[in-house]
């Protein structure tokens, strides 16, 4: 890890902690914190995948509750090392969030829905890989057509429409990764599954690819003053996202949330140490419903557009 001074733009009350020893210790447990939360995230995930093939745990139950606890860890961490404590959300928007984050479960399992149908019907045999071998190519597969899938959201003007939903909020923080058009998740949760299912990827890597996967989801949308250094050039991180969420189309970039390599490949790599978005959100913000008004964003496709055919600004 690179060092850990807080960011330029970050939040000045953050390491407030009263005076004297107290105010000390505060910091330095907040100091420790931004250090060791990725790791800790990522030992969960392998510790529980682990477990889950050891001792044989059901995924479709392990798979949710997973979530629930990476979303319940980051929360906490949001917390206690915000990136901006302005990006909290209010009791308003957890009640947006929470409708969001059900519809958005419900499109994951619709596509996967489909996706299983479809794969019944032409047959795909599983990979001869062995597990370890496995896992990385179904990561690099799925993370590929991930990638793909979320530039087109951007760069198609019909896609945009569904896509853009997500990028309506002020602010970025783990609530609010929740926040899109059930369409956009058939549409990019099928794409990634259809990819890993017709290559053939077992059931026991896909469901260790998903583990990360979800980690690395909600991580980089977290309002979090975390900083990976070197390891940005190889895994997604929420310093890459936020620009991904600036209004400044120049250095959005970062379509992939999980591993970064694609944006070095594809050049929509933008990062480097100390930058920041100076807004986030759209550059019209008229050119979506906002995102409380939750029939009107699902309906948003339908209707004519006003602003900016694509991108984020």
């Amino acid at each position: 890890m690179e060092n850990c001074e807080p960011l330029p733009g970050g939040d000045p009350e953050v390491d407030s902690g009263g005076a004297g020893g107290k105010g000390a210790s505060v910091s330095a447990v907040h100091a420790v914190l931004r250090v060791a939360a990725y790791p800790l995230l990522l030992a969960g995930a392998v510790s529980v995948g682990a477990a889950a093939l050891c001792l044989d745990w059901d995924p479709e139950h392990v798979s949710p509750l997973f979530l629930l606890s990476v979303i319940s860890y980051l929360t906490v961490l949001e917390r206690l090392i915000p990136y901006r404590r302005s990006w909290h959300p209010n009791a308003g928007e957890w009640r947006w969030y929470g409708v969001y984050f059900l519809l958005t479960m419900v499109a994951s399992a619709f596509a996967q829905y489909l996706v299983s149908a479809v794969v019944s019907e032409v047959s795909t045999r599983e990979s001869d890989l062995n597990l370890w071998a496995e896992i990385p190519a179904a990561l690099l597969t799925g993370s590929l057509a991930s990638y793909l899938v979320h530039r087109l959201g951007h760069t198609n003007a019909i896609l945009w429409r569904l896509h853009g939903v997500h990028h309506v909020p002020e602010k970025v923080n783990v609530a609010n990764n929740g926040v899109n058009h059930v369409l956009d998740i058939v549409l990019a949760q099928g794409t990634v599954q259809l990819a890993l299912a017709m290559v053939g990827f077992s059931r026991d890597s896909v469901f260790i690819v998903g583990l990360f996967v979800a980690a690395q989801g909600y991580f980089v949308h977290a309002n979090i003053d975390v900083r990976i250094g070197r390891l940005n050039h190889v895994l997604a991180s929420p310093e890459q996202h936020r620009l991904h969420h600036s209004t400044d189309l120049s250095e959005a970039g970062h379509y992939g949330s999980d591993l970064s390599i694609w944006d070095h490949v594809f050049d929509s790599y933008t990062w480097r140490p100390g930058r920041e978005p100076v807004s986030v959100g759209l550059g019209d913000p008229a050119s979506f419903p906002r995102t409380g008004e939750i029939v009107a964003s699902l309906l948003h496709p339908l209707r004519r557009a006003k602003g900016p055919g694509t991108g984020s600004a």
